[in-house]
């Protein structure tokens, strides 16, 4: 499974190890993770929590608004497992063609 124009917001080698932001296409990123509430993740900076805006970061970075909008970031622990990395990108993409309607 996987989402065509999804995008990695990041240097694919140069980032932290533990911490990923990827862009959803056609979505909001809060959209998305209300409807996965299984899973805690943020859209934007810990000190911007709840709020349906740009990260500053990513602002900075000039990325598109739409781009930037549909961006969440995804941190692992020391205890995650790999199982639970797979259900979270199960759920992930479930929802997403929920929300879009894609096929796949």
């Amino acid at each position: 499974m996987h989402i065509l124009g999804l995008l990695l917001n990041a240097h694919p080698a140069e980032r932290l190890s533990n911490t990923l932001n990827l862009s959803f296409p056609g979505v909001a990123g809060w959209q998305l993770l209300a409807a996965v509430p299984e899973i805690a993740a943020p859209t934007g900076s810990a000190c911007h929590a709840g709020g349906h805006t740009v990260s500053d970061v990513l602002a900075a970075m000039s990325m598109p608004r739409e781009q930037a909008l549909g961006a969440i970031r995804l941190s692992l622990g020391r205890f995650t497992t790999t199982a639970e990395i797979e259900e979270a990108a199960s759920v992930l993409i479930a929802a997403w063609r929920r929300l879009t309607g894609a096929v796949g």
